[in-house]
């Protein structure tokens, strides 16, 4: 006989008190830390225990019984139920003073290095549309709001295009309208869906594996050019004809309309063959003077007017003079390599993604610059004592690694290299933490610079300096 579950107890009249990691609120009860989701410090509110461990909880709100006098006036629609923007309920500042207490709590909780004083985090100017990339979900199985679900209506059609419900991997809550790229991506991901509903088309089934439609991604650049990836998990030929003819005609505004069949398990789409149906097979972004190539499969940072900051924070921690060899691990389409490459005497930059290498070249070449070099590659096994003998020692490493940090492996060949100066940039401050307490032994912490990139959420990019111990 299956064991029956232990109820949860409801506490009432509960002070939120502080904000934690992933955009929870966060108070105590008995001695016991409980976060809570979209909740704010000084909200008063009855919170039903959902989860509960040893050491703490987790809690959803039932009733506010009193709402703090931080609280600003969610923008969005969708708030409170789609996973992103957690922090709408927030005042930008009080946001920005979370997120540098996120910093220095990271480096000095986990990192446990000596830090000079943190400088204030660069806000973003535009704290909405700013985002250049979004990727969308079809589904036949939407969400249902709360609202729905008690309204007694019926619902006889239920695909979605939209984002996938935090904890429902097959579940996608349909979206009107999302605050955080230009509304021309309103405008595409909405005609999408009517067109595929008026029309027919099967939503993807995930669990079973079925469906015509995948996901709809749509970048644009800072000067006007758009990017629409569909991604079908059928070769249905008149179908996709259709659909994409449709697009076509009714938005001209589209630089580069690609499509991709992936009938794999995973929505990945680095090993899939992208097709162009009009237009060019990348679009050009500009930063700081220099143009940009961006492919369907390029990473390039999402808030473009922030990166900008981020890449002149990174320059300036580099302090180059024209004569240093400077080592960009983790180039991406080679932004902080070019962006750098006038004030120093060469850069190297290394990358995972073979496609993205080959933009960083386009770069290079598009914006008259002869003195960088790209290599393709997993880092640790490129970034090794025989590559670097055979490249030359650097002066100055940047890093700019995803959110998991840097291998040991290439730390090690940081430390072996031994350069002066090397600029940590991260989008993840515990794990940036973790790496610098890996590096303590050689190098000391000079500079800190949290540059906010991403208004309403949780996360926080962070630049840092370390300069070789005497």
């Amino acid at each position: 006989m299956a064991r029956k579950r232990k109820e949860l107890p409801l506490l009432e009249g509960v002070t939120i008190t502080g904000v934690a990691a992933e955009g929870k609120a966060m108070t105590k009860v008995d001695g016991m830390a409980l976060f809570v989701p979209f909740a704010a410090p000084g909200d008063v509110a009855d919170i039903q225990i959902t989860r509960k461990k040893s050491s703490f909880a987790e809690g959803r709100v039932v009733r506010f019984r009193q709402l703090s006098s931080l609280r600003s006036e969610p923008f969005c629609q969708h708030f409170g139920v789609c996973g992103g923007c957690k922090w709408q309920h927030l005042p930008y500042e009080e946001q920005l003073r979370h997120k540098q207490q996120q910093v220095e709590d990271s480096l000095t909780r986990i990192g446990k290095v000596e830090l000079p004083e943190i400088t204030p985090i660069l806000g973003a100017p535009q704290t909405t549309f700013y985002r250049n990339k979004m990727e969308y979900t079809f589904s036949d199985k939407r969400w249902l709001t709360n609202e729905e679900v008690h309204s007694g209506r019926e619902f006889g059609q239920m695909n979605a295009l939209g984002f996938h419900i935090p904890g429902m991997y097959d579940k996608v809550l349909d979206i009107e309208k999302c605050w955080l790229q230009d509304d021309l991506a309103n405008r595409i991901r909405n005609s999408v869906r009517s067109y595929c509903l008026d029309h027919g088309y099967s939503f993807f089934d995930l669990r079973n594996q079925a469906g015509l439609m995948r996901t709809l991604l749509i970048r644009n650049s800072s000067i006007g050019e758009w990017m629409v990836i569909v991604v079908f998990y059928e070769d249905d030929r008149e179908k996709i004809e259709e659909l994409m003819g449709y697009l076509a005609n009714e938005f001209p505004q589209i630089t580069s309309l690609l499509y991709i069949i992936n009938s794999k398990a995973n929505d990945t789409i680095t090993d899939r063959e992208v097709l162009v149906w009009k237009g060019r097979d990348h679009i050009i972004e500009e930063m700081g003077g220099l143009q940009f190539r961006i492919g369907p499969k390029s990473f390039y940072q999402t808030n473009s007017e922030q990166a900008h900051h981020l890449y002149e924070v990174a320059r300036s921690f580099a302090q180059l003079t024209g004569e240093e060899r400077v080592y960009d691990l983790y180039t991406g389409t080679g932004t902080i390599a070019n962006f750098v490459a006038r004030n120093a005497r060469e850069v190297i930059g290394i990358e995972y993604v073979e496609e993205a290498i080959a933009d960083a070249k386009i770069n290079s070449e598009i914006n008259g610059i002869g003195n960088t070099r790209f290599y393709a590659g997993d880092m640790k096994n490129v970034l090794t004592a025989e590559f670097i003998a055979e490249q030359g020692r650097p002066d100055v490493v940047i890093t700019d690694p995803p959110r998991a940090g840097m291998h040991d492996d290439v730390v090690q060949a940081i430390l072996l290299a031994a350069p002066q100066r090397i600029v940590y940039v991260s989008c993840n401050p515990a794990t940036q933490a973790r790496d610098l307490k890996l590096l303590d032994a050689a190098y000391q912490v000079t500079r800190v610079q949290p540059v906010d990139m991403f208004p309403h959420t949780h996360h926080v990019e962070n630049v840092v300096l370390l300069e070789k111990r005497v």
